[in-house]
């Protein structure tokens, strides 16, 4: 049976965007609706906060030690120490307070050192995913979507998973590390409520794509072409995502979702778990490319 830990016992209404910070290690995460990114030092156990002025749907680590963070009302980046929040762009400007609820919501630094992001729309298919560099130059890369979420990069860099939590697939594209340009779409799963809709996810050295089953309490371990090679139950109801960190980068954390009407007093929670295979780092946003002006 796995051998789960409390990493931190905080009650998130909603946990999600766990990074881990190698240099500092740290472990980072946020509570997106109360607008608060906790901050863990796992050698002493102090845990910090950042209260941020709105929902906070993920964030990633920057070169210069900082945060670039999506926000309901944009890209920020942010900085740790003296806590200045500014805007680098919105990719979808105004739609926030046209619709309500609307807001940018998974991301992940690539290894083209962007921060590609996408929203979640509760009116239909039409949200997308972004890939944002430090001009503030916000590129639409797909749409059609209603939840983006679950994006991970394989441990050479050639390839990009993506999942929409709403529509219950996952698809895998080819990836130009370089200059990250997508090709070759392709959908290697879709899952039912009861098989665990897909959240947020993290890749292994070993090529396995792991994803948080938001639905079903647990977590859905793939191969690269989709096969299912693990299910692993959770002692909580809604994981959100995964990220790998660690040491050795051996130890899986997870986030979650925290509800009236939940039977665990753990959801909500931050669990980890000791797994044999250590996962991708995730890099830096790079706040100055190649190329740029």
């Amino acid at each position: 049976m796995p051998q789960f830990e409390v990493v931190a016992k905080v009650g998130c209404r909603v946990g999600e965007s766990p990074v881990w910070d190698a240099g500092n290690q740290t472990l980072l995460w946020c509570d997106s609706r109360a607008g608060t990114i906790f901050e863990l030092d796992t050698r002493t156990n102090q845990l910090s906060r950042h209260g941020l002025p709105n929902a906070v749907g993920s964030f990633g680590l920057t070169d210069n030690g900082g945060l670039i963070i999506a926000m309901a009302s944009g890209i920020h980046l942010y900085a740790r120490d003296s806590k200045m929040l500014s805007l680098l762009v919105d990719p979808e400007p105004g739609h926030a307070d046209r619709f309500p609820g609307d807001r940018l919501n998974d991301s992940k630094v690539g290894p083209d050192g962007a921060f590609w992001v996408g929203s979640m729309h509760k009116s239909g298919p039409t949200a997308a995913l972004y890939r944002v560099t430090s001009d503030g130059r916000a590129e639409k890369k797909v749409d059609g979507l209603e939840t983006s979420n679950g994006l991970a990069f394989s441990a050479d860099g050639r390839w990009m998973f993506h999942t929409d939590s709403k529509q219950g697939w996952i698809e895998r594209y080819d990836l130009d590390p370089l200059t990250g340009a997508l090709s070759n779409r392709s959908r290697i799963a879709e899952l039912s409520d009861v098989e665990g809709r897909p959240d947020g996810a993290a890749t292994d050295a070993a090529g396995y794509y792991w994803s948080a089953g938001v639905s079903a309490g647990r977590l859905n371990k793939f191969r690269a072409d989709g096969k299912l090679e693990a299910r692993i139950e959770l002692p909580l109801k809604r994981p959100t995502m995964v990220c790998f960190g660690g040491t050795d980068m051996r130890t899986l954390f997870i986030t979650s979702i925290r509800r009236p009407d939940d039977a665990s007093d753990l959801c909500g929670d931050v669990l980890s778990l000791r797994v044999d295979v250590p996962g991708v780092p995730v890099p830096a946003f790079k706040t100055a490319m190649a190329g740029e002006r």
